[in-house]
């Protein structure tokens, strides 16, 4: 066992040594000799090791990245990944298997719609043609965000994040190369050979992500997760959608066990479907919306208003649990009446106002609530100054 575990740091230190010579400028072609001295394989947990106890000694994440791309063609064709016995990989409709499946798509896509088009650079419709290949071809955003906020956290909770935080950068490089392209190429002045030789490289990057998913990341979040974990996965991936349409349905046997977090053990604590916070993380998180906000129960009393700084309507506790028609003058109760009936038997799920009031453009908001099962629970009153986002103009993409 302590050999084996001695063989196992020596060959960490190895790859750690190559990224380190590599940072140093050495070339592929000056480090490739030396590993394939030090071993005829690697497997996938060993380079996320290597990188992790690189980022652990103080090499930044940047760095890191930028080998990404140099230590990835070492890699390559090196890695020796024993696959579980059951590779869940393969099954139909399973996380791991779509991953695969929107790789295949994405590939076709460079080979079948993005090559065609730089490879025939004297087409007169050639930046028209390269803008609707990178314009479909910018699908991977949904492919990279999937990975980034399903599969990433993961990693991160069994203590893996070098590779998450490498692959998002080098995932954002991907996508501001897409964008930056399409702009370039709208120009008649732009370099149509300098367009040419970014987008062989695009291909080439998103190819090499390809290829690190699927033999990186893939292989340790098979070797890591639970079918529970996979079941949470499937479940939450609705939220950003398939690339490929007509992805067939995983049915998974048995129910996903509910995991109990330490914070619901918690005095004070409150469990909702999406997290769990302590009472007072709650009422402060609530305060600091920067709108108003005020609930009236399905009986129609005022159940609860929050304390934001920026208060428009005043608000005090003897509100609570007074009827909504008592806390509005008798020329307007049939209105708020006419709101109410009209939320409650869903006739409308919304009903918006907005008023001048001195230098502050008032926006009011009514909103039916209702249960999972759409049983009207009330209605929720969200009251905003709109005037300071009313001036915004441009973009920020910078810290003040």
């Amino acid at each position: 066992m302590s050999e084996q575990i001695n063989n196992r740091q020596y060959r960490q230190n190895v790859i750690k040594e190559l990224i380190r010579e590599l940072h140093e400028g050495k070339t592929v072609d000056e480090v490739k000799h030396k590993f394939e001295q030090a071993f005829a394989g690697v497997s996938a947990t060993e380079i996320s090791e290597a990188e992790q106890a690189l980022i652990n000694e103080g090499l930044p994440v940047e760095e890191v990245q930028r080998l990404c791309d140099v230590h990835a063609a070492v890699f390559k064709g090196s890695i020796e990944e024993i696959h579980a016995s059951i590779d869940v990989s393969e099954i139909p409709g399973h996380p791991a298997n779509v991953l695969k499946v929107e790789n295949m798509y994405i590939d076709v896509l460079i080979d079948s719609k993005l090559m065609p088009v730089l490879v025939n650079k004297s087409d007169p419709n050639f930046r028209k043609n390269l803008d609707e290949a990178l314009k479909e071809l910018y699908q991977v955003d949904i492919h990279y965000a999937k990975k980034e906020n399903l599969l990433f956290p993961y990693l991160e909770k069994y203590g893996v994040t070098a590779p998450p935080q490498v692959m998002w950068g080098v995932d954002d490089e991907i996508r501001d190369e897409i964008k930056d392209l399409r702009r370039e190429i709208q120009s008649d002045k732009s370099d149509v050979e300098d367009i040419v030789e970014r987008g062989m490289e695009l291909a080439e990057k998103i190819k090499d992500m390809i290829f690190k998913e699927e033999n990186i990341l893939l292989p340790m979040l098979v070797d890591m997760l639970t079918e529970d974990e996979w079941k949470q996965i499937n479940e939450d991936s609705f939220e950003y959608g398939n690339l490929v349409d007509n992805i067939p349905e995983w049915n998974p046997t048995g129910e996903r066990k509910k995991v109990l977090k330490a914070e619901e053990s918690e005095p004070d604590s409150v469990t909702l479907s999406t997290g769990v916070l302590k009472k007072n993380e709650l009422e402060a998180l609530l305060n600091a919306l920067p709108f108003d906000i005020t609930f009236v129960d399905k009986n129609g009393l005022v159940k609860y208003f929050s304390q934001s700084a920026e208060r428009i309507f005043a608000r005090t506790t003897t509100v609570l649990g007074r009827h909504v028609t008592n806390c509005h003058p008798p020329t307007s109760v049939h209105v708020v009446t006419q709101i109410v009936e009209d939320l409650e038997s869903g006739k409308k799920d919304h009903e918006d106002f907005w008023i001048r009031m001195g230098d502050k453009y008032v926006f009011i908001r009514y909103f039916a609530v209702r249960d999972n099962d759409n049983n009207f629970l009330g209605v929720l009153e969200v009251t905003q100054n709109i005037a300071p986002i009313q001036e915004i103009t441009g973009e920020k993409r910078l810290m003040s």
